[in-house]
């Protein structure tokens, strides 16, 4: 016999078989542990969140294109001390405003004050902001909850939105998403109070205060400053669906509008004026027109999809979540009219709509909706609505397993195949991720087994369906300290740029001039310098070599027949070589640097 809390009331008791009773009992003593004080359940959101998103912060290689687009431009913003005008090498990058690289600057800034060596080609420094962002969007997650839920399941819901896949990749990655996340969070915490407090349905709340008007209007401000106006899209088109839901607008006066419009604009305008002066409008017309806009018209970048693509995704992008979320879907339909489920889905579902008909799509877009979606999977929860005795429930929740184990295997042929090693330092924490999912899906079938009527019974099952999210929490823990922390250094062959970098530093010579011909990753500009030159053939990369001083060519396999023509046939012997795997471009990949050295023939 063990003892489950249904809740913050007394404990009941059902029948567990070892281990699962004891993984459950583990489970239910640490959400209570949490659920004792909101200093308590914020400490344990951020041990959490730290045990998830360290591993591999640093050691994980600049990821091709877009994080080594951002650090890269930061890295520049430093080296010429221009806080304004956004570039990647001599070109304008006019995509994002400025707020996630005044954020990486000045973690790096601060890191070389630390005196960390080489800081501005310390990638790891410049995921501080994203490692920041996502542990304050887990924060704002449970602030954001508790509007709808007790302390208790609050926390449980911010710790089931830590645990998802995609809030732990965008947490190692150098990008706006993880910021961009805890700025809609906030948003959407703040406008919860103010429409739950419209008519006031409960006694003990009022009228949203000022300092959640300021949250609301800080988020709204600092995401436009991060990624431009898609933190006021998900506030508005929330808003406007709740509006018309109400047929009054009214209770939005609770959030201050032209006390926090004036915020806005102080917090913004600067920079905005600034920007429009120093390119004469040319970033409004990048941003707007063809970033935003061509992302809308067309699949950007080749990253088109089909509508549905996200709502197939989620199944992996939401881990631990997405299996139980998925049996909420029909508690959300029918209580639709409830003021905390309109809220949710008025967050979640136009947006998703929206994301699923634009032809662009990647994965992180739809990441500012889960925390809602967590609230909403432990608001069904609570009122009974995910049962094991439903039809098929328990297949769904089975899907828990599958992301532990795929990855387990996954992981172990990519790097027995590309490396030729087996990744056996994770193995212990893979395969423990594995039967942690196992055991979240029992404590979830095991409700099956209480009996409708018995209200102890319930209590129980509720208790077990309550250990099975925290089961998975604490499974994707484990499996993000595999993969991250002990698997990817394994991954040698994905760590191209790296690898090239490290031929340049043994170089005997100070400061080489360094070239390439065929390879244009970002990372490799990030890696080697903002002076790394672009060739486009092989005679332009024999004159580089002949030009003099201490200099290196780097030219990838499908150029080595034109450069060995260009050098009149003869063979030369490479200073290095690297083979390996560009993970853009899904293909296997060979560099060659040949050196040229001061008083010394190519």
């Amino acid at each position: 016999m063990t003892s489950l809390s249904a809740g913050p009331s007394a404990p009941v008791r059902m029948d567990l078989s070892r281990p699962l009773g004891g993984a459950v009992t583990l489970a239910d003593r640490v959400l209570g542990f949490g659920a004792a004080s909101h200093v308590r359940a914020c400490l344990l959101l951020l041990l959490i969140g730290l045990a998830s998103f360290l591993p591999g912060l640093a050691s994980l290689q600049p990821m091709d294109r877009d994080e080594p687009r951002f650090a890269q431009a930061s890295k520049q913003m430093l080296e010429t001390g221009d806080l304004v005008d956004i570039r990647f090498q001599a070109e304008a990058r006019h995509k994002k405003p400025v707020g996630i690289y005044w954020a990486q600057a000045a973690a790096v800034a601060a890191g070389e004050a630390l005196g960390v060596p080489r800081a501005r080609t310390q990638i790891g420094l410049y995921r501080i902001p994203s490692l920041v962002g996502a542990l304050a969007a887990i924060l704002l997650t449970y602030w954001a909850a508790l509007a709808l839920l007790d302390r208790r399941r609050a926390l449980l819901a911010a710790a089931l939105f830590s645990a998802c896949i995609m809030l732990s990749a965008e947490a190692r990655l150098a990008k706006t998403d993880a910021l961009l996340t805890a700025c809609s969070v906030a948003a959407f915490g703040a406008l919860a109070r103010a429409w739950l407090g419209r008519a006031r349905l409960e006694r003990r709340r009022g009228p949203a205060s000022l300092g959640t008007a300021l949250v609301f209007w800080l988020g709204i401000a600092l995401g436009i400053l991060v990624k431009g106006p898609m933190v006021p899209l998900f506030a508005g088109l929330t808003a406007l669906v709740l509006c018309l839901r109400e047929g009054s607008a009214r209770w939005l006066l609770d959030l201050r509008p032209r006390l926090g419009l004036l915020l806005t604009l102080a917090v913004v305008a600067p920079w905005f004026l600034a920007i429009a002066w120093k390119s004469g409008g040319a970033f409004f017309g990048e941003a707007v027109g063809r970033d935003m806009l061509g992302k809308v018209g067309t699949g950007a970048e080749k990253h088109w999809g089909p509508p549905g693509a996200y709502a197939l995704a989620f199944f992996a992008t939401f881990w631990p979540g997405a299996a139980f979320a998925a049996l909420a879907i029909p508690f959300a339909w029918r209580q639709r009219g409830e003021e905390a489920v309109a809220l949710l889905l008025a967050w979640i579902v136009p947006m998703w709509l929206i994301f699923e008909a634009v032809p662009t799509k990647l994965p992180h877009y739809v990441l500012p909706l889960m925390p809602a979606v967590a609230i909403l999977t432990v608001l069904a929860l609570t009122r009974g609505a995910l049962d094991p005795r439903r039809p098929g429930a328990r297949w769904v929740a089975g899907l828990v397993v599958l992301i532990p184990v795929g990855l387990t295997l996954g992981l172990s042929l990519a790097a027995w195949r590309l490396d030729h090693a087996l990744p056996l330092a994770a193995l212990p924490l893979l395969l423990a991720a594995c039967g942690l999912a196992i055991l979240a899906w029992a404590a979830f079938a095991q409700g099956a087994g209480q009996r409708a009527g018995q209200r102890a019974g319930q209590g129980a099952g509720e208790g077990a369906r309550e250990g099975a999210l925290a089961l998975g929490v604490a499974a994707s823990v484990l499996l993000s300290g595999g993969v991250f922390g002990l698997t990817q250094p394994v991954l040698q062959s994905l760590k191209v740029s790296p690898r090239l970098a490290a031929i340049r530093d043994a170089l005997p010579c100070a400061a080489p001039l360094v070239a390439s011909l065929g390879l244009r990753e970002p990372s490799l500009v990030f890696t080697i310098g903002t002076d790394l030159a672009m060739l486009n053939s092989g005679a332009e990369a024999a004159a580089f070599l002949r030009e003099g001083g201490c200099r290196l060519v780097l030219v990838e396999d499908r150029f080595a027949a034109e450069f060995a023509a260009a050098e009149g046939g003869q063979p030369l012997s490479p200073a290095g070589r690297v083979t390996g795997f560009n993970i853009n471009g899904g293909k296997p990949v060979g560099v060659s640097a040949y050196a040229a050295l001061p008083g010394a023939t190519p």
